[in-house]
């Protein structure tokens, strides 16, 4: 059975008590703050200050769509306000006809970089493996994967050699647990990560 410490959240997420999530082994939580050129997502913001306060470590992410590119970026950091101890993600997988570009992708996690002097965590599953085929690709392959993928044996595109976390559950699809006390999610159910290392270790990689 998966280890459920992280989830990650949006807005249609019941959330109840951070608190008691806490007290039931959750370490961190990752967060939507945006999407494409417009769209923020309006629990961010309450449910940051909520969750830090409990002592639980806190992310970002940003849902990248083919719109232009520059203005995603500046809509996800004017947005999600990250600062020295926030994890910061690109979402990247399949959005019907407006599915962002691998290139696309690729300028997103370099503008982060020269704006913020890090790295972001790129989310993917499918899709970076279709788009990536065989390559090995040197410049993904150097930013940490969270590995979207729902079963028990996760596997990774050739250009990394594991996972940083594994979101091995969403949308009710994949092995227990599914939900954590304090947060039912919608519908019984969250988005559910596996990181493999202990609190120390996450905390000290959160987000370098």
């Amino acid at each position: 059975m998966p280890k459920l410490n992280v989830v990650d959240l949006y807005h249609g997420d019941v959330v109840e008590s951070f608190a008691r999530a806490k007290q039931a082994g959750l370490l961190g939580v990752i967060h939507k703050a945006t999407q494409g050129l417009n769209l923020v997502d309006p629990a961010y913001a309450l449910r940051r200050s909520d969750a830090v306060a409990v002592g639980l470590l806190w992310g970002a992410y940003h849902f990248l769509t083919n719109e232009t590119l520059a203005g995603q970026v500046t809509h996800f950091l004017s947005t999600a306000q990250p600062d020295e101890h926030t994890l910061v993600a690109l979402d990247f997988e399949p959005y019907s006809n407006h599915t962002a570009s691998l290139g696309q992708a690729r300028a997103f996690l370099q503008a982060v970089r020269q704006q913020l002097g890090r790295r972001a965590v790129l989310y993917s599953g499918n899709l970076i493996k279709e788009l990536l085929g065989n390559t090995v690709d040197s410049f993904f392959g150097s930013h940490r994967l969270w590995l979207a993928q729902y079963g028990t044996k996760p596997r990774v595109q050739r250009s990394w050699k594991t996972y940083w976390l594994w979101q091995y559950s969403g949308d009710g699809i994949g092995p227990q647990p599914q939900n954590i006390e304090g947060i039912p999610g919608a519908s019984g159910h969250i988005d559910c990560n596996q990181y493999d290392d202990g609190l120390e270790q996450l905390s000290a990689e959160w987000a370098s």
